[in-house]
């Protein structure tokens, strides 16, 4: 099976096919550099993303406090990570950095705030 790709490593954008067979990735073609070449089969076989949203926050001048994962997660884990952040109430005050959340959907990752308020 042969699955193509848009690398987002960097504004290059290569073109990636990737050849796949019982789960296991042959080979990656079309990758300017190695990072290319990671992104493909990582793609392919468990997509990660970083988890970026918000949680609400009591006692500060905006209603909601922007966070972050600290790591990616795996894309299948989204959902659940995204009900589990739907339930976080923080209070002010809060610094950038600080964990808002210590095991983001089981996966060990934690959740911080991207912004101090």
């Amino acid at each position: 099976m042969k699955k193509e790709l848009i690398c987002v490593n960097c504004p290059v954008g290569c073109h990636l096919v990737v050849e796949i067979e019982d789960g296991t990735v042959l080979s990656v073609h079309g990758n300017r550099c190695p990072k290319g070449e990671a992104y493909g089969r990582q793609e392919c076989i468990q997509p990660m993303r970083y988890l970026t949203t918000t949680v609400r926050i009591h006692g500060a001048i905006h209603r909601v406090l922007p966070v972050i994962s600290e790591k990616e997660i795996p894309l299948e884990l989204m959902s659940s990570a995204m009900e589990e952040v739907r339930n976080v109430e923080v209070q002010a005050p809060v610094h950038e950095g600080d964990v808002v959340l210590e095991n983001l959907a089981g996966t060990g990752v934690k959740l911080i705030a991207s912004r101090s308020m």
